[in-house]
């Protein structure tokens, strides 16, 4: 079971920035391209909110939709989904599982080995690197 984390409103205004906020506690989307110089060394992308582990970096992957995308969450409980039908469409959300934080959307289109392709707001990411002396 993970443990949830459980803000008011003002808490999160004030631990986020505006964009975050927008992004993460109101569903929005920040714009295509605003995010592409996320890192690339081995590591962790975590929840700019909570600190949860979302996604791996050996799972990123360039999808050119504008986007950070990667195939497959950091493990099973890595990512909460639920059914968005907001905008007219039929989508799937992604969130964190322990701040309920909106990260972004899951479309069938990835690579293999999942064939998914988790579209990621990057202002809801924040990113632990590998330390590498720990593996030799």
């Amino acid at each position: 079971m993970v443990e949830k984390v459980i803000k008011s409103d003002a808490e999160w205004r004030e631990q986020l920035t505006d964009e975050q906020y927008r992004v993460m506690r109101k569903h929005g989307t920040e714009r295509p391209g605003s995010h592409e110089d996320l890192p690339t060394e081995a590591g962790t992308f975590t929840c700019a909110g909570c600190g949860a582990p979302l996604f791996e970096q050996e799972t990123k992957f360039e999808s050119h939709c504008g986007w950070p995308s990667f195939y497959a969450p950091a493990g099973e409980d890595a990512v909460g989904m639920s059914r968005d039908n907001s905008l007219g469409m039929q989508r799937i959300e992604v969130h964190c599982p322990r701040c309920e934080a909106h990260l972004g959307h899951v479309f069938p289109d990835g690579p293999q080995p999942t064939g998914l392709r988790y579209c990621i707001n990057g202002v809801a990411l924040d990113f632990e690197p590998r330390d590498q002396s720990s593996s030799t």
